[in-house]
């Protein structure tokens, strides 16, 4: 019997048990889809990282009081001591070989009030026209100007100028700001609170870093004045003389320092964020992979049901005539449509349920505050919220729709197996 003939009759009997069928093809659907679906996500995870990373220069080093982890907390034990970053420490740095420049910065929390709005945000104290040295492609919006020494002016990020959930802008060009920070009195150990107006000299176009995108920069002394920082400085931008020789200087700064001093750079940070996208995506493949499992088993007794259900029919085919080989083919290529199906929608499937996750997960922004009207947000401000967009290479999906198929196929050997071996005796006597 030709092939098309048996693909006919395996539909049939589908057909004929349409819902069981049903229910099986969702299972592999499931178990596909959920695989693809994450496979999208992590490589578009990837994708954004490398993405925000690339607006930073390459041959950067952040250099911080005490060793951190790369989201700010301690990622273990602290170190024994830290020590204090002031001049003395900028100019030792400086002085290194291969080292180009070093950018000191006062960094605080503050919250920032105009017009009646109330949005909080991080402040960094440093030469303005610096950042460029951070993020050589940054663009300024129409109006901007970045003046340096101006104690009253400020440069704004466009998260915090159109921050998310306010239906208007916060911050324009030209806009005054009160600046309020909060501190330990040195002298009463009592907590305080100092303001200072600010007026906003320019706005940074989104990069696509949230870091930058929802920062504020002040000139550097009036930073060392509101948060009464006594020159003491919260991070060190080092520039090497080139990307190539980051890891030298790293080496140098380590030497110098040891563990009582911070370093971090944007390869680390890469590092990092993949090894935990990519220890938190396994674990949830091993549960989509799971999940497929459990549809193969649902192949297994979806077949192996209608084989004792069809019985009767496998001993007339056999009475008839029919062989082993072609009972077993027949419930094969039910198991092969099975898979086909499943396959084939999961793929369909996990693509449009990666988007919709993608949708519900991604340009979540918090912090930031306001006294505006919460909605819709304006245009800018949805645009610079973060959204990670799935990526599908062709391979990963081919991947995914070949295991599954596999699965299905051996999920019904089996159940073939078994019709192919009954009887016809016994089968037409029951």
């Amino acid at each position: 019997m030709k092939i098309k003939e048996i693909f006919l009759l395996a539909a049939d009997a589908l057909r004929e048990r349409k819902a069981r069928s049903a229910l099986t093809i969702v299972m592999v659907v499931v178990g596909s889809s959920l695989m693809v679906a994450l496979n999208g996500i992590s490589a578009g995870q990837n994708n954004f990282i490398h993405h925000q990373l690339n607006t930073l220069a390459p041959n950067i080093l952040f250099v911080s009081s005490g060793q951190r982890s790369f989201r700010g907390g301690g990622g273990g034990p602290p170190p024994l001591a830290s020590i204090t970053i002031n001049s003395a420490v900028v100019t030792r740095i400086t002085s290194l070989p291969f080292v180009q420049q070093v950018v000191p910065s006062y960094q605080g929390q503050a919250s920032l009030e105009s017009q009646g709005n109330f949005v909080n945000s991080q402040i960094f104290a440093m030469d303005p026209q610096k950042v460029y040295l951070i993020t050589p492609n940054l663009q300024l919006t129409d109006g901007s100007v970045i003046k340096s020494n101006d104690p009253s002016a400020m440069l704004v990020g466009d998260s915090i100028a159109n921050p998310p959930g306010m239906t208007t802008r916060f911050l324009s060009v030209g806009q005054i700001v009160k600046v309020t920070s909060s501190y330990v009195d040195p002298t009463t150990a009592k907590p305080s609170t100092q303001s200072k107006s600010f007026i906003v000299s320019g706005i940074m176009q989104p990069t696509g870093n949230n870091q930058i995108d929802r920062t504020v920069i002040i000139d550097r002394n009036t930073g060392n004045t509101l948060f009464h920082k006594s020159g003491k400085y919260d991070n060190l931008v080092v520039l090497a003389q080139s990307p190539d020789y980051v890891g030298l200087v790293q080496q140098e700064i380590t030497t110098l320092y040891g563990n009582n001093i911070g370093i971090i750079t944007p390869k680390a940070i890469l590092q990092a964020r993949q090894q935990f996208v990519s220890g938190n995506n396994s674990f949830i493949q091993s549960v989509a992979f799971i999940a497929l499992l459990v549809g193969a088993i649902g192949i297994i007794t979806t077949l192996y049901t209608s084989v004792n259900e069809r019985v009767h029919e496998i001993g007339t085919m056999k009475a008839i005539g029919a062989q082993k080989t072609f009972i077993l083919s027949l419930f094969l290529m039910e198991a092969l449509i099975i898979g086909i199906l499943g396959s084939t929608l999961g793929v369909i499937t996990g693509i449009g349920g990666a988007f919709i996750m993608s949708d519900f997960t991604g340009g979540v922004q918090s912090g930031s505050g306001g006294g505006g009207g919460g909605g819709g947000g304006s245009a800018a401000a949805a645009a610079a919220q973060p959204h990670i967009t799935p990526v599908f290479p062709a391979s990963d999906l081919f991947t995914v729709w070949l295991l599954s198929f596999i699965i299905s196929l051996i999920a019904g050997l089996y159940p073939a197996w078994k019709a192919s071996r009954l009887s016809p005796i016994l089968a037409l006597r029951r």
